[in-house]
C-alpha cells in the first residue's frame, strides 16, 4: 500500500489500543472512519487539502503506528504534516492527559473500579472539531443512538468533503462555513427536525463569523462560565454543553448529569429497579471529583 509518511507516537500508561478500538467499533454506521483489521481509517484535513489516515498499535503494543496514504490535491510540507496529524491523534485519543490520578482516586470506588478493570487502558475519545462536537450533540438530542449516526451519515454525505483512496471513500464532517450559508429547507431533506435545523445553521454562523471559538471556550476561566457561553447558544442546553466541555474541549470535571445513558449504566451496576435520583448520582460522583468527564465515559461503555 502506497503511503507518504509512517511514524509512531508514543502512548502513556494507562493505555491500551484495543480497548479504544472496541470503543471506536461500537456502530456499524460510523461515517467518519472506516476500521479494517485492526487499524483505524480516516480523512484528515491538512494545509488547504485532505489525506487518508491510517491508525493502529505497534508491533508491541508500547505506541500508536501512524500512517499517511496517497497525495494530497496541493503540495505539502512533510514536517507539517505530520505534526498536524500527530497532533491530531493525541487530541483524538487524549493522550496528553495523565490518566494514573483517575485511577488511583477511582480503584476503590463501587462503581469505576469495576468499569476501570473491565476498559483498563480506555482513554476518553475526543471530538477535535467544535463545530462537529456540537453539531453531534445536537442531532443525537432525544433520540435514540442508532438513528443519530443515520442522520450524521446523512449530513455528512450531503455538505461534507471527502477523499479517495485505492477503491474506498472517507468522508469529512461538514465545515461550519458550508452549513452556515444554508437555509433551513436545505436540511429538511436529511429528516431531521426543523427544530435541529436550525440550531445547525445558527451555530455554524456563529463559528463561520468568529463569534463561538474553541479557544475562546479554553480560555473561558472555568468550566461554569464556558457552560455558560454554550447555554446561551440557542439548541445547547446543560447535557449538550457538557458533551461538547467532555469530548471536544476535553474539561475533566464535566458532567452530563441528566444523561439517560448515565442514569442506566448507574441503575445496571447498582441492581436498581428504577433510575437514580439526582442526589443519589451527586453523592456516588462525590468520589470522582475532578473526574466526572472520565467516570462518566467509563461507565457509559457497559451500555455501548
Amino acid at each position: 500500500m502506497k503511503h507518504m509518511l509512517s511514524f509512531q507516537i508514543d502512548v502513556p500508561e494507562p493505555f491500551r489500543f484495543s480497548e479504544n478500538l472496541n470503543y471506536l467499533s461500537r456502530s456499524p454506521n460510523e461515517c467518519l472512519y472506516q476500521i479494517r483489521s485492526d487499524r483505524i481509517y480516516r480523512a484528515l484535513p491538512v494545509q488547504g487539502s485532505a489525506v487518508v489516515m491510517d491508525v493502529g498499535a505497534d508491533a508491541d503494543g508500547q505506541a500508536i503506528a501512524v500512517r499517511l496514504l496517497g497525495d494530497p490535491d496541493s503540495p505539502v510540507d512533510q514536517l507539517q504534516l505530520q505534526a498536524q496529524a500527530e497532533a491530531y491523534v493525541r487530541e483524538w485519543f487524549d493522550l496528553d492527559t495523565d490518566l494514573a490520578p483517575f485511577y488511583e482516586q477511582t480503584e476503590a470506588d463501587p462503581l469505576l473500579g469495576k468499569a476501570i478493570k473491565a476498559f483498563y487502558g480506555l482513554r476518553l475519545i475526543g471530538i477535535p472539531d467544535l463545530f462537529e462536537a456540537i453539531s453531534w450533540g445536537i442531532i443525537g438530542q432525544q433520540i435514540h443512538l442508532g438513528y443519530a449516526y443515520t442522520l450524521k451519515r446523512r449530513l455528512v454525505e450531503a455538505y461534507g468533503h471527502s477523499v479517495e483512496h485505492e477503491g474506498n471513500t472517507y468522508w469529512l464532517f461538514p465545515k461550519a462555513e458550508d452549513i452556515a450559508r444554508l437555509e433551513v429547507q436545505d436540511l429538511q431533506p436529511l429528516r431531521m427536525t426543523v427544530k435541529k435545523c436550525e440550531y445547525l445553521i445558527h451555530t455554524a454562523r456563529l463559528i463561520a463569523d468568529g463569534s463561538l471559538t474553541k479557544l475562546q471556550l479554553m480560555n473561558a476561566g472555568s468550566l461554569k462560565l464556558a457552560e455558560k457561553r454554550l447555554v446561551s447558544i440557542r439548541g445547547i442546553g446543560p447535557w449538550t454543553a457538557h458533551y461538547v466541555l467532555m469530548r471536544c474541549l476535553r474539561m475533566p470535571d464535566a458532567f452530563p448529569i441528566d444523561d439517560v445513558g448515565l442514569h442506566n449504566a448507574i441503575r445496571h451496576l447498582q441492581g436498581m429497579d428504577r433510575k437514580p435520583t439526582k442526589a443519589e448520582i451527586m453523592e456516588l460522583s462525590s468520589r470522582w471529583s475532578g473526574w466526572e468527564a472520565y467516570a462518566t465515559f467509563y461507565l457509559w461503555r457497559y451500555l455501548y
